[in-house]
């Protein structure tokens, strides 16, 4: 069976070997985030709607965990906004019936969180990893560029009002931009936000890989060690590179499916790989030549240097796979 909507395995700098499931179109979101890694929106809607059948991703998954692989996490993202999907909550109640072994992660923007069905769907969910950049409107637009139906204050609200009916854990993103959500008054209203959601973990992330919008830079570590401090609370974890993956998983998923799942969904440098695959550079970059003269990577250059890229299918091409 061709998948459409399963990604894996990918090793992520927070959630270790996952495997991911897309619920939404490519670049369909409430946001348009200058930092995302993915570009720019290309649909921007807060409509709750169906855009594929559940039915066609739990066969896809049916498929892949028929061998039950070892898996950190079956997640919940993709390269757009998971909680717009009407698919969701069938998908979260199918992978904690049939596979409990399996912890199930969400990742999301948290803008539909003021909706109780929205939340009704994610409650069997084991972590839900909402985030959150400013309390201020004005900083929260610089940021997200969101539609402009949403409203700071609410979302907060939302996602408040969802900690106290959910039982698994929160793990709250706060990505970082120095100049923009880093000043003393930006951080004493985040630090109020965080301590009314009380979330089980504080994860601080910035930029690591070419941004939507140029002018976005990544956080050193001392500004993400002082912004850690301001916040001045337990739990709280700056986001790092992520471990390699074991030589054992690697035998059994395959290092190119690896490299291609991996690039497939945020682009990365010869030594990321290194790093999160356990092959040496000669091995990565032999693979990454035949990809790139296949014509199914892209380089491009960032702020460390060259990243690669899976290439765009054109969408006849995936329709027809």
């Amino acid at each position: 069976m061709t998948q459409k909507h399963i990604f894996w395995p990918v090793l992520s700098r927070r959630l270790g070997l996952s495997l991911g499931i897309d619920l939404v179109p490519f670049k369909t979101c409430s946001y348009d985030c200058a930092y995302c890694e993915c570009g720019h929106t290309t649909d921007k809607t807060i409509t709750w709607q169906d855009f594929f059948p559940a039915g066609g991703v739990i066969a896809e998954l049916r498929e892949v965990l028929a061998s039950r692989p070892h898996l950190d996490s079956i997640t919940l993202a993709g390269s757009g906004e998971p909680t717009l999907a009407r698919s969701l909550g069938p998908v979260i109640a199918f992978v904690k019936r049939e596979y409990p072994e399996y912890l199930m992660s969400v990742l999301t923007n948290g803008s539909l969180l003021t909706r109780r069905d929205v939340q009704d769907e994610l409650l069997p969910a084991d972590r839900v990893i909402p985030t959150l950049t400013s309390v201020s409107q004005q900083t929260f637009e610089r940021i997200h560029n969101p539609h402009p139906s949403l409203k700071i204050d609410a979302i907060i609200n939302g996602i408040v009002q969802f900690r106290s009916r959910y039982e698994g854990a929160i793990w709250l993103e706060v990505f970082v931009i120095p100049g923009l959500n880093t000043t003393d008054e930006e951080l004493a209203g985040l630090k109020m936000a965080i301590d009314r959601i009380d979330p089980d973990r504080v994860q601080l992330n910035t930029l690591d890989r070419p941004a939507a919008e140029g002018w976005v830079r990544a956080a050193s570590g001392a500004e993400l060690e002082s912004v850690k401090r301001a916040l001045g609370r337990p739990g709280i974890e700056i986001s790092g590179h992520q471990r390699s993956v074991s030589r054992a998983v690697l035998a059994n998923t395959g290092s190119v499916d690896l490299i291609r799942a991996t690039l497939s969904r945020r682009p990365s440098t010869v030594e990321d790989l290194v790093q999160t695959t356990g092959l040496s550079g000669g091995e990565v970059a032999k693979i990454l030549g035949a990809l790139e003269r296949g014509g199914e990577v892209i380089p491009q250059r960032g702020t460390r240097g060259v990243f690669y890229a899976m290439c765009q299918e054109p969408e006849e091409r995936r329709e027809g796979a």
